[in-house]
């Protein structure tokens, strides 16, 4: 079972990753937010509680499933994008209608994604962030 959670907070983390980056390798809160996969690798030396793994468990499973249904819609725009691209002419106008739908299915995934990532460091004491920090400096 432990496997499994450590594989669902791996995935979930890659996902906030990628999504939170401000460039295609920087990552602008590195340091000051902490995705599960971080926390769950230091999770000795962090001593988590049973209730903060409890609940870092619990925010990432309600991400998961908020983020599937916006990834939905975000594929199901991309797909309509890639039909109209097809065409000649390409009607412009439809184009810049599905993006926006896909830029703002994506804009929703981010958003849960940091609020994730803000619950995430709720749960942390002081000094279990410092500790955190301190790695993310090396």
């Amino acid at each position: 079972m432990r496997k499994g959670i450590l594989l669902l907070l791996a995935a979930a983390s890659l996902a906030a990753g990628g999504a939170l980056a401000a460039g295609p390798k920087e990552d602008v809160f590195k340091g000051k937010l902490f995705p599960p996969n971080v926390i769950l690798e230091n999770q000795a030396e962090l001593n988590l509680s049973k209730a903060q793994f409890t609940e870092i468990r619990a925010a990432v499973v309600e991400v998961q499933a908020g983020v599937a249904e916006h990834e939905w819609d975000m594929r199901e725009a991309y797909q309509a994008i890639m039909g109209e691209l097809d065409k000649s002419p390409i009607d412009e106008d439809k184009v810049l209608e599905y993006a926006n739908e896909a830029l703002l299915a994506e804009n929703q995934v981010k958003k849960k994604q940091m609020a994730m990532l803000v619950r995430l460091k709720n749960l942390l004491t002081a000094e279990q962030i410092g500790y955190l920090e301190s790695v993310h400096r090396e």
